[in-house]
């Protein structure tokens, strides 16, 4: 070909080795993304044979974050982020902390610099949302309370990273860089006129997106919508999400990721939210691959031959020192097992953060070269084992339980929101309805309850939710209520109906065994998504099963048959 073709070879060569040993993997037993990333390592520079255009699948890599961002604003709105703000701020804060003074010790053991030691800790301390996506998505868990603190979190991280990304520069020279590559920083501005440009810059933004973005996404959603177009709805919302991210960037040095997502959350404002969704689902899939691919690239597997050590002692930090730092953290702010640990499990793995940061610190001479082999080494083997962490979270949960009564006397300990106050009415405590979940569809339950002055409990695992509910003089416990002292709680041995209005079949079962064990004739109502898990959960004789798709379908019918007049 008479022209460059190093783009298309990237691409075809990239997607079709990860599709091969993807497939590979996943016949083995393993996630697929272990066979993207080597993928990477056999198209990278650093094995013999064909070698892809890395700087060219960087770029392609950026874009597939930016996608699953917008991915993750679609699914996770503002209200989300705010809910959760209690935990996630102070929590990831402090999670960051922690990593980075272990990552600071371990390279000053190793002889390194202050400087050195301050990237190598940040660049341990941050996961990878990408990673973290992918398994809650194909955990169904993304929209659950733990899935949303789980992104809350990350999040924070990404808004710290990006503080980080640009104080870096100015402070290279103090902790014994260079910061003259590139024209990084500016020599005449001082750290604290840098940090407020840098404040000021974000706040910018988000004001923008908040006030403007809210408003001007979903009309333009809705006007693109109206042309009956399907490519041009795709192509708007692909659009609107790389031009936000880009413009983002470059206006408010932002990062492409974090501009994507506050685009994703404004669109989530639109009714058509869910079909933007579907609609950019497949080219996410394509560049999450993309995005594997060329983590893999840029590893040098000699690493693991001349410093076995050292990169034992990097997944350490990553999936065994952050992960008990945020489970400790979490179970401090009173929130439940399962909830530390899926926490914890989703920060044990790094990602694209740590890779710019390395990147950068490796630039201005702050890392060494062996410092980014061996973030990458970590980031490479942390991914790979990330999904095993999850699959153990069930098992984990079990053990801990049932072999550690300090874990038992945590969850059973004085926590005003865990049972209901004394001034709660007795009379209102005997037939009561006790409603598991206040999202959604449980605040609509509870209101038409409360039109028809039906008393009832609410069970829900956000804390903030349950202080807002006994705000309003409604009677509501935290916590999980597939444990049974949330139910007891509830006083459901004297209810006279459970009402399960959060989608975690797993957890159903628990929910219902535990209530007919303590109150035989109480009634339950189920919901479900599809007809499949409907049919399980009936023959299991959980109770009356109801069916999103089906409700929705008789309701409009029962709106046709009334318009049209006939019984």
């Amino acid at each position: 070909m008479p022209h460059d073709a190093s783009l298309i070879s990237t691409i075809a060569v990239g997607l079709g080795l990860a599709m091969v040993l993807g497939f590979v993997a996943a016949r083995l037993k393993l996630p697929p993304l272990v066979g993207y990333l080597l993928a990477g390592i056999v198209i990278g520079p650093a094995t013999p044979g064909f070698v892809a255009d890395v700087a060219l699948a960087g770029q392609l890599a950026e874009i597939g974050v930016m996608l699953l961002m917008l991915g993750v604003g679609l699914h996770f709105s503002l209200s989300d982020l705010l809910a959760v703000r209690r935990i996630a701020i102070p929590g990831a804060v402090l999670q960051i902390t922690v990593a980075t003074l272990m990552g600071v010790g371990t390279a000053a053991w190793w002889g390194w610099n202050l400087g050195a030691g301050l990237v190598f800790g940040l660049a341990l301390s941050v996961a990878s949302t990408v990673v973290l996506l992918r398994a809650l998505e194909a955990r169904g868990v993304l929209e659950s309370v733990n899935g949303r603190i789980a992104v809350g979190w990350l999040v924070v991280e990404d808004l710290a990273m990006v503080l980080v990304l640009v104080l870096l520069p100015p402070l290279a020279g103090l902790l014994g860089g260079d910061p003259a590559p590139a024209a990084l920083a500016e020599p005449g501005r001082g750290i604290a006129v840098t940090l407020g440009l840098t404040l000021a810059k974000v706040s910018v933004f988000m004001a923008l997106m908040l006030v403007v973005g809210r408003w001007a996404f979903p009309k333009l959603l809705w006007l693109v919508a109206r042309t009956g177009s399907r490519e041009l709805f795709t192509l708007c919302v692909v659009a609107a999400a790389l031009g936000v991210a880009y413009a983002s960037a470059r206006l408010f040095d932002v990062s492409f990721a974090l501009g994507a997502f506050f685009a994703g959350m404004m669109m989530r404002e639109s009714e058509f939210s869910h079909r933007a969704a579907e609609e950019s689902l497949p080219l996410r899939d394509a560049f999450s691959v993309l995005f594997f691919v060329s983590v893999g690239m840029l590893f040098d597997p000699m690493v693991l031959v001349d410093e076995p050590l050292k990169v034992l002692v990097v997944v350490l930090i990553i999936m065994v020192g952050k992960t008990l730092a945020a489970f400790a953290l979490v179970l401090a702010f009173r929130y439940p097992l399962n909830t530390a640990l899926t926490v914890g499990v989703s920060l044990a793995q790094i990602g694209e953060f740590s890779f710019i940061l390395a990147g950068l610190g490796l630039q201005m001479k702050l890392l060494p070269a062996t410092g980014q082999s061996l973030i990458l080494a970590g980031a490479l083997i942390s991914i790979a084992l990330n999904s095993a962490l999850f699959a153990a979270i069930e098992p984990a949960q079990a053990w801990i339980r049932k072999h550690s009564p300090l874990a038992r006397r945590l969850e059973a300990r004085d926590d005003p929101l865990a049972e209901l106050p004394i001034t709660v009415d007795a009379n209102l405590l005997r037939g009561q309805v006790v409603l598991v979940g206040y999202g959604r569809v449980g605040q609509r339950i509870a209101r038409t309850l409360t039109e028809h002055r039906v008393p009832f409990v609410v069970a829900d695992e956000q804390r903030e939710v349950v202080e807002m509910l006994r705000s309003r003089n409604i009677p509501a416990v935290a916590g999980d209520a597939a444990d049974p002292a949330v139910l007891i709680q509830a006083h459901i041995a004297r209810a006279g109906m459970l009402v399960i209005a959060v989608p975690d079949a797993f957890n159903v079962r628990k929910m219902v065994e535990t209530a007919r064990l303590l109150n035989p004739s109480i009634e339950v109502i189920v919901r479900s998504h599809n007809e499949s898990e409907a049919e399980l959960l009936e023959r299991d004789l959980v109770g009356k099963v109801f069916v999103g798709e089906h409700e929705l379908a008789r309701g409009m019918s029962a709106h046709v048959l009334a318009r049209m007049a006939l019984p």
